[in-house]
C-alpha cells in the first residue's frame, strides 16, 4: 500500500486540518449508497444507441438481465412477448451510450490536493512497481458520483512520481470497496520516460528549457532495474521473493501492459526502442503529444496511445494552434490504437470533461461515433477488458447510460440514467446537493 510521507506541520495547519477533514468526512456522508445487484430485467425502447465501436442505431431496443445485455437490435424490426421485460424504460428522443472510461487517472487516490493526508496517489522511491494503485482507492471518495454524472462509470487509476510509478488498476466507479469496485485489477506497470530536457515554471510561466543533467544516470537506472527483473523472472529457482521483480512478472510474461509516459519525438522513439529490448509484447505510451509525427513506426510495432489532454495549447511555436484539437484525427487516419486521457493539474476531478474533450475531436475531422470511441472502445481494448465493456453489444455488460441530450456536448448532457453491470445507480452527489441549495436559497426557479 502506499505510504504517506511525513508532513511538516505548524500550529496553524495542525488546528486547520482537524476541522478540514471533520468538513470532509461530512461531505463524504452524502455520497449516494452503492446500488444494490439487478434482480428485474429491464428493456430500454426506442432510444437512439451509440454502441461505441462506430455504429449507431436509431430506435433501438436494448435488454438487460442479470447484469448482461440480453438484446440489442432496431426496435422495428423485432417482437417482443408481453411481458418479457420487467420494467421498460421508454427513451425516445434521448441517447443511449456505454459507459466512458477514464484513463490514466488519480481519481480515488487524491480527495484534496492541499492535505496530504488525502493524497495517496505516489510512493517514495524511484523503482516501485509493486505499488498497486487499486489497494489505495478510497471508495468513500466524494469525487467519483460527481464524474459519473457526465457518464464516466469505469476509472483506470494509475500510481504517480519516480522512474516507475506502480501498476494500475481499472476500477467501477460504484461499490462498498475497492476489493467490490476493482473490475481488472493490475492491468499493467506505469512508468515516466527520462526527459533530455527540462522546464521551470514560475509566476511568469514556463521558463528556458535546460539540460537534464540526470538523463543518463536514470537511464541506466531502468536499464539495470528491467535486466535485473528479467533475469529474476526467468529464474525459477530464486531462493527469496523479491517484491519489485515480482510485480515485473505478468509484464514479461505478455500479460499486463508497459505504459510509458513520454511526450516527445525523441522520448517516444528511445521508449518503443527499449521495450524492444526487453520483448515487452504490449507497449502504451502515455502523453505521447508527437505521437503524429512517428505514427508509421508506431503502427508498425503496434504501440497504442494514451493521448494527453486534447484542450491545451500546442507545445512549439510553430506547431498549428489547433494542433491538440486535432492530433486524434491524425492518430485514427494512420490506424493506430488511442483513447483520450486527461492527467495534469487537478485531473482526477476533471475527468467529469472527458466526454467534452472528445467532443472536441469531433470537431477536428473525427466523426462523433470515431470521437465517441475514443473514451468507449478504445480505452476498453488497450486495458484489456474489451470482451467485456466498451460497447453495447450483446453478452457484455450492462454498463451504459441514458442522456436527453448529446453526452459529447456540455451544453446538451444530461445523464438521467446509469447502469453498471445492470445496477441502477443514484446520480446524486455533493456538487447537485449544492445546487439545489444554493438555487432554493437565492429563489431561482
Amino acid at each position: 500500500m502506499i505510504i504517506f510521507k511525513p508532513m511538516k506541520t505548524s500550529y496553524t495547519s495542525i488546528f486547520f486540518l482537524p476541522v478540514l477533514l471533520f468538513s470532509y468526512a461530512g461531505v463524504n456522508a452524502q455520497n449516494p449508497y452503492p446500488a444494490p445487484a439487478q434482480t428485474k430485467s429491464i428493456l430500454i425502447m426506442n432510444g437512439t444507441a451509440h454502441l461505441g465501436n462506430g455504429q449507431l442505431i436509431q430506435n433501438a431496443a436494448i435488454g438487460i438481465r442479470k447484469g448482461k445485455i440480453d438484446l440489442i437490435a432496431d426496435a422495428t424490426t423485432i417482437k417482443l412477448a408481453s411481458g418479457a421485460y420487467d420494467t421498460i424504460i421508454n427513451a425516445a428522443g434521448k441517447q443511449v451510450y456505454p459507459g466512458f472510461i477514464a484513463a490514466n487517472t488519480s481519481l480515488g487516490l487524491v480527495e484534496i490536493e492541499a492535505v496530504r493526508a488525502t493524497v495517496d496517489s505516489r510512493e517514495t522511491g524511484t523503482m516501485n512497481p509493486n505499488v498497486r494503485a487499486a489497494i489505495s482507492f478510497n471508495s468513500d471518495s466524494r469525487i467519483p458520483p460527481t464524474v459519473r454524472t457526465n457518464g464516466i462509470l469505469l476509472a483506470q487509476v494509475s500510481p504517480r512520481g519516480g522512474l516507475i510509478a506502480g501498476t494500475s488498476s481499472v476500477m467501477e466507479l460504484d461499490g462498498w470497496n475497492w476489493e467490490d469496485m476493482t473490475y481488472r485489477l493490475d492491468d499493467g506497470v506505469f512508468m515516466s520516460w527520462p526527459k533530455v530536457s527540462t522546464r521551470n515554471w514560475d509566476d511568469n510561466g514556463p521558463g528556458p528549457l535546460v539540460a537534464n543533467d540526470n538523463f543518463s544516470k536514470q537511464l541506466g537506472e531502468l536499464r539495470k532495474f528491467f535486466s535485473d527483473a528479467k533475469a529474476y523472472c526467468e529464474n525459477d529457482k530464486a531462493e527469496e521473493k523479491n517484491l519489485r521483480f515480482e510485480a515485473m512478472r505478468k509484464l514479461f510474461q505478455g500479460n499486463e501492459n508497459l505504459y510509458i509516459r513520454a511526450d516527445y519525438v525523441k522520448e517516444i522513439t528511445e521508449a518503443v526502442n527499449f521495450s524492444k529490448s526487453f520483448g515487452i509484447k504490449h507497449l502504451v505510451l502515455v502523453g505521447a503529444r508527437d505521437s503524429w509525427i512517428v505514427a508509421p513506426m508506431l503502427k508498425e510495432n503496434n504501440v497504442s496511445i494514451m493521448l494527453s489532454r486534447v484542450h491545451s495549447l500546442p507545445d512549439k511555436n510553430d506547431d498549428d494552434v489547433d494542433l491538440p484539437y486535432k492530433t486524434a484525427f491524425l492518430l485514427h487516419q494512420a490506424g493506430i490504437n488511442y483513447c483520450l486521457e486527461l492527467d495534469g493539474d487537478q485531473e482526477y476531478h476533471l475527468n467529469r470533461n472527458l466526454p467534452f474533450a472528445a467532443g472536441t475531436t469531433a470537431a477536428y475531422g473525427l466523426s462523433k461515433e470515431e470521437a465517441l470511441m475514443s473514451i468507449t472502445l478504445n480505452p476498453a481494448k488497450i486495458m484489456g477488458i474489451d470482451k467485456t465493456v466498451g460497447s453495447l453489444e450483446q453478452g457484455k455488460d450492462a454498463t451504459l447510460f441514458i442522456s436527453t441530450g448529446d453526452a459529447l456536448d456540455m451544453r446538451t448532457n444530461n445523464v438521467e440514467f446509469a447502469f453498471i453491470r445492470g445496477k441502477k445507480l443514484d446520480l446524486n452527489n455533493e456538487q447537485k446537493g449544492l445546487y439545489e441549495r444554493y438555487k432554493k436559497k437565492y429563489g431561482q426557479k
